[in-house]
C-alpha cells in the first residue's frame, strides 16, 4: 500500500492520510505509547496495590501533571522567581533610563526566530510521526523499519546543515543591526555603556540557537522529561549568571549571561545523549531520506510565516516605545516588565501543552483520534485554568502595591497602570488558548494558523503604533487585548473547528486500511 502520510498542505479534500504503512522490510508493528521514553501515559498500577506517594499521586493525576510538566513546570517556576528576583534588583540597582535598554535587549536577540523560521517545531513533530513506528533505547540504538529509520537520521542531519549556517548569519546581523539600532536610541537618552553588554548576547545567542534544533529532535523522539529537565538546568545555570551580573553592578550584560548559562547547560545535556546522537548522525538514509521540498518545507514556510508576525507583535511592543521620543526608554521599560511578569504566566500555564506535542504527533501518526481529543481538552482547560488563576494573583498583587504607598507604590509605578496591566495579562490569558489550538492542528504535520498570524500583525502593528504614540502603553495595552479577543479567540477557534472536523471526519474504509496496515 502507499503511503499516505502528509506531505502538503495543498490537498483540497483536507482529509487526514488513510494509516501508516509497512516500510519494504515487512509488516509495523508500532510501539505502546506507555512504552516511549516521554511517559506520556502511565503503565496502569497493578490491582491492589498502593501507588508510591498515596494522596500527592493522586493529586498529580487530576492536575495531569507528569515527568515532563513536572520539569516543565519547575523549569518555569523557576524562571518566574528569577524573574521576580531579576525585576527587583533592576528596580534597586538600573537607573529607568538603563532599565529601558535592559527591556529592549531580550527582544532584539529574538529575532532569530526570523532565522529559526518555525524549523525546530518542523523537527519536532516529524521526528514524532517517524518515531512513531521505532523503538529507541536508552544506549542510543535504534530497532523499526529501515523506512522510519532513514527519514528520522535524514531529519537531524539536514536541521544540523541548516542551524549551523543560519547561526553565523544570525551572529553578524545581530552584532551590525544590534550596533546600528542602539546608537539611534542613545540619541534620546542619557549616555549607557551598551556595547559590551550587547556583544555579549549577541555571541550567546548563536549558541544557544543551534541548540534548540537538537532539543527539538530528542523531544519527537520522546525524551520529553528528558529535554525538560535539561531546560531547567539551562534556566537555573542562566539566572544565577544573570542574577550575578546584576549584584555584581553590570546589569546590562545580565541577558547575556542568562544566555550564556544556557548555551553551557544546554551543551552538557547534549553531550549526554551523544551515543544516539552519533547512531543517527552515521546512519545512511539511502533512499529514505526527507525530502526538503516535499516533507519539511510545504509546513514551515507557513511555520516561518506564523513565526515572524509573532515576532511582530509583543516582542516589539518594547522597542516600539523606546523609539518614540514622547514616550521613550522609562515608558518602554513598564512595558518591558509587565510582559515579562504576563510571559511567565503564559509560559507556566502552557507547560500543560507544549509537554504534549510529541505525544499528540504520535497519537496522530497512530489514528488514535479519541484519545488525543481525550488528552488534549484535558489539557486544555487545565492550562487555561492556570493561567487564569496566574493572571488574576498577579493584578491584584499588583493593584495592592499601588495602595500600599512609599516605596512598594514607587516600585508599582515601574510597571503599566492598572487597567494597562489588566489588559496585557487578558491578552496573554487569551493566548493560551489560541496557542493550545495551534498546537493541536500543528501535531497532524500542519499549519493551519498562518491566516490568523498575518491577520493579528497586521492589525497589531499599525493599531499599536498608532494609540502607542497618544498613549504610550496603555495604547499598545487595548490593541493587543482588542486583538486577542477578535482574532486570536475569535477567529482561532473557528479555524481549530473547522480543520478538526475535516481531518477526524475518517470514512469506515479508512479505518479497514488502518488496521490492515498495522496489523
Amino acid at each position: 500500500m502507499q503511503d499516505q502520510r502528509f506531505h502538503s498542505e495543498e490537498n483540497p479534500s483536507s482529509e487526514l492520510p488513510s494509516a501508516l504503512t509497512a516500510s519494504s522490510g515487512g509488516t509495523v508493528t508500532p510501539v505502546p505509547l506507555d512504552q516511549f521514553p516521554d511517559g506520556s501515559l502511565d503503565v496502569p498500577t497493578p490491582a491492589g496495590t498502593v501507588a508510591r506517594g498515596g494522596v500527592l499521586a493522586r493529586v498529580a493525576r487530576v492536575f495531569g501533571l507528569d515527568r515532563a510538566i513536572f520539569f516543565t513546570v519547575l523549569a518555569r517556576g523557576w524562571s518566574a522567581l528569577a524573574a521576580a528576583i531579576t525585576i527587583a534588583l533592576i528596580l534597586k540597582y538600573l537607573s529607568p533610563v538603563e532599565q529601558g535598554f535592559y527591556t529592549v535587549i531580550n527582544p532584539l536577540v529574538n529575532i532569530q526566530i526570523i532565522f529559526e523560521l518555525g524549523f525546530s517545531f518542523v523537527i519536532l513533530q516529524t521526528a514524532s510521526h517517524e518515531s512513531a513506528y521505532l523503538s529507541i533505547g536508552r544506549d542510543g540504538s535504534i530497532r523499526g523499519p529501515e523506512r522510519e529509520h532513514g527519514r528520522l537520521s535524514s531529519i537531524l542531519q539536514k536541521a544540523l546543515k541548516w542551524y549551523s549556517f543560519a547561526a553565523v548569519v544570525l551572529l553578524v546581523v545581530l552584532l551590525f543591526g544590534g550596533r546600528t539600532f542602539f546608537r539611534q536610541v542613545s540619541t534620546h537618552s542619557a549616555h549607557v555603556d551598551w556595547a559590551g553588554p550587547w556583544t555579549l548576547a549577541a555571541i550567546a545567542a548563536s549558541f544557544t540557537f543551534q541548540i534548540d534544533p537538537i532539543f527539538s529532535f530528542l523531544e519527537g523522539c520522546g525524551f520529553v522529561p528528558e529535554i525538560a529537565r535539561a531546560r531547567l538546568t539551562q534556566f537555573v545555570t542562566g539566572s544565577i549568571l544573570s542574577i550575578g551580573m546584576l549584584l555584581l553592578h553590570h546589569g546590562l550584560y545580565a541577558p547575556g549571561a542568562m544566555l550564556l548559562g544556557q548555551a553551557l547547560a544546554g551543551g552538557f545535556a547534549i553531550f549526554r545523549f551523544r551515543k544516539l546522537l552519533g547512531n543517527v548522525l552515521r546512519h545512511k538514509p539511502g533512499p529514505h531520506r526527507t525530502h526538503f521540498g516535499a516533507d519539511i518545507w510545504p509546513l514551515q514556510w507557513r511555520m516561518a510565516v506564523s513565526w515572524v508576525c509573532g515576532y511582530l507583535t509583543i516582542p516589539l511592543f518594547s522597542p516600539m516605545l523606546a523609539h518614540m521620543g514622547e514616550w521613550g526608554p522609562i515608558e518602554a521599560g513598564r512595558m518591558g516588565v509587565t510582559i515579562s511578569v504576563a510571559a511567565k504566566i503564559g509560559d507556566v500555564a502552557m507547560a500543560w501543552m507544549t509537554t504534549k506535542s510529541a505525544p499528540f504527533g504520535r497519537l496522530v501518526a497512530l489514528r488514535q483520534f479519541g484519545e488525543l481529543d481525550r488528552r488534549f481538552f484535558k489539557a486544555l482547560g487545565q492550562a487555561t485554568g492556570i493561567a487564569v488563576l496566574g493572571a488574576t494573583c498577579v493584578w491584584m498583587g499588583a493593584v495592592l502595591l499601588m495602595r500600599c504607598g512609599g516605596t512598594w507604590s514607587h516600585y508599582a509605578t515601574r510597571f503599566l497602570s492598572p487597567l494597562g496591566l489588566g489588559l496585557m495579562l487578558f491578552g496573554f490569558v487569551a493566548n493560551t488558548a489560541v496557542s493550545s489550538m495551534a498546537i493541536y492542528l500543528r501535531a497532524h504535520k500542519q499549519e493551519k494558523f498562518m491566516v490568523n498570524s498575518i491577520a493579528g500583525a497586521v492589525y497589531t502593528v499599525p493599531v499599536a503604533w498608532w494609540l502607542g504614540h497618544r498613549m504610550g502603553g496603555l495604547g499598545i495595552a487595548i490593541a493587543y487585548a482588542a486583538g486577542s479577543v477578535v482574532i486570536g479567540l475569535g477567529f482561532g477557534t473557528y479555524t481549530f473547528l473547522k480543520w478538526r472536523r475535516r481531518w477526524h471526519g475518517a470514512r469506515p474504509e479508512d479505518e479497514l486500511q488502518m488496521e490492515g496496515s498495522a496489523g
